[in-house]
């Protein structure tokens, strides 16, 4: 059962596939805002997942963040998240990203409980 205050932690390194060069999201050899976010959303996915019916997943419809600081090629960062809010099928997610030197980005993420089949139908029409 989904409750307020359900947490979930993640980590990676941070390699040159997710530098804002590699990703097209800037220049340089730092840890890019995009693979910050998908590791904001994969935290919150994974730690809400478990508590979810068979057939249901949840999708990522809504990211409010910043990237406050650049984090070089081999550092660690860490994701915590934490549900703030439950409004039936809408679930909100307060996030955190910090690296060995503190805090990098946070936000708010935002994701919708589906039934997985239904999804894909879905997505079939669209073609």
């Amino acid at each position: 059962m989904l409750i307020l205050g359900i947490r979930g932690r993640h980590t990676e390194i941070v390699t040159m596939e997710k530098a804002a060069s590699s990703l097209g999201s800037g220049g340089l050899d730092v840890y890019g805002t995009p693979a910050m976010i998908a590791l904001m959303e994969g935290t919150a996915l994974y730690s809400v997942q478990p508590y979810l019916d068979p057939g249901m997943t949840t999708v990522g419809t809504l990211v409010n963040i910043q990237h406050k600081a650049a984090t070089p090629i081999g550092s660690t960062v860490t994701c915590e998240s934490e549900l703030i809010e439950i409004d039936r099928k809408r679930l909100v997610f307060h996030v955190v990203v910090s690296d060995e030197n503190g805090e990098i980005g946070s936000g708010v993420h935002e994701r919708f409980i589906v039934n997985i089949d239904q999804f894909l139908e879905k997505v079939k029409q669209r073609k």
